[in-house]
Parts: C-alpha cells; structure tokens; sequence
C-alpha cells in the first residue's frame, strides 16, 4: 500500500506527452481531458472520485493505475515516480465496470488466481479465498464454472479478485456496481467498508452516483469538466460545498442557487434576492465590488412557518409536490427563482399540526435559516453558513 500523489496531471488524447497547448501545423491546440489536476492521498484511505459522465474521473482512474500515461504531470506511489510503469510494475488490483472474469475457471479458480501467480502455499490460498468468499457471499458457489453465474454475482466475483490480495499498493473501481441490483449495492458498499477496515487498503472508487460516493468513502473529490472542483468529506461537501456545481450536484434535491446582493446595515447584513431580504450572518468576502454573488441553501434548510410567525417570511408559490415516502420536496417561487424545499413526511397535504396547509397553487411562508447560507462569488464560496463543517478545497 502506498499514498498516491498527482502532480500537475493534464491529459490529451490528441496530444503527446509533453506537448504544448500551441497549434501546431496549422492544427488547433487539443483538447484536454483533465487539466492540472493536483492530489495527494494518504496510505490506507477509501476515497471516490465523483462526478458526471465525460467529466475526467476514468480518465484519472487509468492514469493512476499505469493504463495511461499522462500527456503532462507526473504519478507517485509514496516517493516512487510511477509515471511511465505499467499497471503490473504499479502493483496495483482494478475491478471494472464490467467484470474480467475467467468463464472457463470455477468461482475458487478465479479467486485463487492471482495469489497462484504470486507464489502464495495453496493453505494461505485456501484461508483467502475462503474469507473473501464467505464476506461476498460467495461460499456457496465456490465449485462452480463462473460461466454460469448471474450477472450481478460475476461482477461479485470480479470485486472478490480485487480484494483476495493483500499486497495491492492500491485497489481501483470504476463504477463496479452497476450491474449489481439497489438491494445488493447497499450490502455491497457496506461489505467493502468493512474489508477496508479490515485490511486498510488504498481504495479510489470512481462513480457519477453521489449515494456511492458518499457512504463508500472517507474523502470525495468532485469533477467538472477534467477538473476537480472540490474535495472534502461526505459532511463536508454537503454542508458547505466549495462551488455551486458541488451544491447542485450533491444532495436530493441539490441545493437552491439564486442571484443575490448583500447590504451591510445597522441591524446586521442581508442578501437581497429581488424584492426580498435575507438575514446573514456572516459575509466573508461577499463585499466586494466585481464577480457574480449568488446565495445557496440546501432544502433542508427552508422553513415553513407558522401562522404566528407567517407575517415576518418569504412568500413560495407552491408549483408542485413530491411524496417520496419519508419525506416530500415541494417545488415553487420565491419571485423569478425557483425554489425547492424539502419537508419531512406527515399523513396529510398539510404540514405539522398548527402550520399552513401546502397545496398546488397556493402560497407558503418560509425562512432560510441563516447559519447555512453560503454566499458564492463567480461559483466559488466566499461565505460559508456559520453551523458548516470545514472543508479543503481544490
């Protein structure tokens, strides 16, 4: 196992390696799949590499594991420049979004082949396998040829090939769930947290889809466009994510963006969405005099008030509402912008016993609740919510 480093990690297909961005004959500069990437991640970590498809993510993957040699930048595993060595030199385990099995080899063959290639005894064999087996609940198919397993029990298998070896400098998975049913994933993650705790391997996972993400790993790093926007824990991301991207794409529903302008007054500041006033709490850098500001707030964070208190809250024209069993999102306007707020479930349309009723078409009273406000400049945050986690930004 080893802590892997990314320094200055740019990649073009069209490109060769040191190439520079100028045209060259006439040919327009190519373009980039990942651009100045710079990570560094700590021996024995569960990370994810979240994002959209076409965004980087398998890109980085196959650098990182020796399939691709950066156009740019160089790879280290500890103080080891691994840049230019192929996956076996990297010493490194993959599981793939389609699993590479053997049909031909019993589910026992397949596990024991990698350590039959590393020498092992067959009784250290035999202990490995079978533990594998037994937390992939694979036991009962041991004898059999993998040919004849489901789908979602061969990409198992594949997983159980990743994981059988002890020696891995780092384990890689690009998207390995896919295939596997929503019952099965759940397990699934779950298991892999608990080898992981087991064995403290180096683990990078890569996937688009944010609930993998987010209880699979200790840290996400979230990309756009061949770039990392942010990088933080879980906790981190969803409570102060570093850039609006972040905010949108993690969390269900992502988290509300609209145009503001904040005023410092006697009373303490405000960000002024249209017509409307919002109390802050904290501005940060929100002050100053260039850059598109915008304002963020989860939908989790949106009450809806009470009659008593109805008079002093931000009209929402109610759009729609959506019942999602433990709980509703409830879609509609504060003026221009579109908001959604999401209310934990009650038996009826209405909202805790003593609140207004939500029904289509009528209006709600509401309040941001201004300790997780984050305030945005250009897309970046310059004011984080003051109940918000702290998190390391790319």
């Amino acid at each position: 196992m080893a802590e892997i480093v990314l320094q200055s990690i740019s990649h073009s297909y069209e490109a060769k390696r040191g190439a520079l961005d100028e045209p060259t004959r006439g040919r327009p500069a190519p373009t980039y799949a990942l651009r100045d990437v710079e990570l560094r991640w700590r021996d024995g970590g569960a990370y994810a590499l979240l994002g959209p498809s076409g965004c980087g993510k398998t890109t980085l993957l196959g650098i990182i594991s020796g399939l691709l040699q950066p156009t740019r930048g160089r790879v280290y595993y500890g103080d080891k420049d691994v840049t230019a060595l192929s996956s076996r030199e990297r010493n490194i385990a993959q599981v793939f979004q389609f699993p590479v099995i053997y049909d031909t080899m019993t589910v026992r063959q397949n596990l024991a082949f990698p350590l039959r290639n590393r020498g092992l005894g067959a009784a250290e064999i035999d202990r490995r396998v079978g533990h594998i087996a037994e937390i992939l609940e694979l036991t009962e198919v041991l004898p059999s040829r993998a040919t004849r397993l489901t789908a979602d029990q061969k990409q198992i298998l594949a997983l159980g090939r990743g994981l059988v070896r002890q020696d891995v400098a780092a384990i890689l998975f690009d998207e390995p769930l896919t295939v596997i049913d929503p019952h099965r994933k759940w397990l699934l993650r779950r298991k892999l947290k608990e080898i992981h705790k087991q064995f403290h391997h180096t683990l990078i996972y890569v996937t688009h889809d944010q609930t993998e993400a987010l209880t699979f790993a200790d840290e996400v790093v979230v990309m756009q466009h061949g770039s990392v926007l942010a990088r933080g824990t879980p906790e981190d991301l969803f409570r102060r994510p570093a850039h609006t991207y972040v905010g949108y794409f993690i969390g269900s529903p992502g988290m509300n963006v609209m145009p503001c302008e904040v005023e410092r007054q006697a009373g303490g500041a405000q960000a002024r969405v249209g017509a409307y006033e919002i109390p802050l709490l904290t501005v940060g850098e929100a002050a100053a005099p260039s850059g598109r500001l915008e304002l963020g707030i989860r939908p989790e964070h949106i009450v809806v008030l009470g009659e008593a208190e109805a008079a002093g809250g931000l009209p929402v024209s109610v759009a729609a509402i959506e019942d999602h069993g433990r709980f509703r999102i409830v879609s509609g306007r504060l003026g221009d912008h579109r908001v959604k707020i999401r209310l934990g479930q009650v038996s009826t349309p209405g909202a805790k016993a003593g609140s207004p009723a939500i029904v289509v078409g009528g209006t709600v009273r509401v309040r941001f609740q201004p300790e997780h406000i984050c305030l945005y400049r250009d897309g970046r945050i310059v004011a984080p919510g003051a109940g918000s986690a702290g998190e390391e930004s790319a």
